[in-house]
């Protein structure tokens, strides 16, 4: 059996590289990048409907990881390449006949529990009830996060009220270019004022996400069962100080991390 096509858009991102390096033998990948990249690709700008949809002839599947994925992005690039973008990936999709979307979504979705907790919520003894569950309201943290929130309220749509594509959305943590849990440097935290140098390392160690456990969590999204047409999961390692709980990833997708940050 041939494998499915798989279009990964943003491909010449970090996560975008991960997924070509870790999944290739596994799909049939397929590439959209902005601009003319060392690899194939399609070029076009998500915002562009009609310079995309062509991308999406015969895919069964897309990754869709293109986004102006700053946390201080202003309007003008949130509108553009993750409001704009997400519908029209969804739109061209649906007419596709494409089956599932994985839509990177993000942890800023969420991000006012964390500016409200930190720094006691970087800690590595809290109990099961205190881990922030998916079904908790979405509080975004930014313009940024709130065009992540819109994102995921617009999957569900399509899933639901539309009828297709089936829509899987993955808040993302914290994905190192290194893939270590610590960064190379002491870590900025301008949006959190008042953490000491070790809550910001404690923070990015919670927040982590592997390379593999990425690779396998973007797998197991892709091979969710056809039951499954709308679900959100969050994406960290099994880090000691996160504040996610991973029951979801288990329960829709039977994803579980393998690697994961000491405190």
């Amino acid at each position: 059996m041939p494998n499915r096509i798989v279009l990964v858009t943003g491909a010449e991102g970090l996560i975008g590289g991960i997924v070509r390096e870790r999944l290739a033998d596994r799909y049939e990948l397929r590439a959209l990048t902005r601009r003319q990249s060392d690899f194939p690709s399609h070029v076009a700008d998500v915002a562009d409907y009609d310079a995309l949809a062509p991308a999406l002839a015969g895919v069964d599947a897309v990754v869709h990881l293109a986004a102006s994925a700053e946390v201080d992005s202003p309007w003008d690039a949130v509108l553009s390449a993750n409001l704009v973008g997400a519908r029209n990936v969804l739109e061209a999709a649906q007419r596709a006949g494409t089956e599932l979307v994985v839509f990177a979504s993000s942890n800023h979705a969420v991000g006012m529990y964390e500016l409200e907790g930190a720094p006691d919520i970087y800690r590595a003894d809290k109990t099961e009830g205190e881990l922030l569950p998916v079904s908790a309201p979405a509080r975004p943290d930014s313009l940024y996060g709130a065009s992540k929130v819109w994102g995921e309220a617009l999957g569900r749509y399509y899933a639901e009220r539309v009828g297709s594509p089936r829509v899987i959305c993955l808040r993302i943590g914290w994905v190192s270019e290194g893939d270590s849990y610590d960064p190379a440097g002491p870590p900025e935290s301008p949006d959190i004022p008042g953490l000491s140098v070790d809550d910001r390392y404690r923070r990015m160690r919670a927040m982590w996400l592997s390379h593999a456990d990425c690779a396998s969590l973007i797998a197991a999204a892709l091979e969710a069962p056809a039951s499954v047409r709308f679900g959100v999961v969050y994406g960290v390692s099994g880090n000691a100080g996160r504040w996610f709980s991973l029951d979801a990833g288990l329960e829709l997708l039977g994803w579980q991390p393998r690697d994961g940050a000491p405190a």
